[in-house]
């Protein structure tokens, strides 16, 4: 355990952190799964609009890694503009 104020501090702080990133995480693949499971071109195109911005969000807090954001988003631009209209 540790014993200095800042390390406990630390750790309070990490474990914060660490439950925001899991959510913001677990919510991002939510909306991706969402955005799967569409069949209508303009509802995905606005969802998508959505889910790249959640992905650039995770990307830049480095919950994911923004290459992983990338293939994501490039991916699910590839279904959106696959969908037919």
């Amino acid at each position: 355990m540790a014993n200095h104020k800042s390390a406990l501090k630390r750790i309070r702080s990490n474990n914060a952190k660490r439950l925001l990133n899991r959510y913001q995480a677990k919510t991002t693949r939510t909306f991706v799964k969402r955005l799967r499971l569409t069949t209508d071109k303009a509802e995905a195109q606005e969802l998508f609009k959505t889910v790249s911005g959640m992905l650039d969000k995770l990307a830049k807090k480095n919950v994911i890694h923004k290459n992983k954001a990338a293939n994501n988003k490039s991916k699910l631009a590839r279904f959106v503009n696959n969908l037919a209209a």
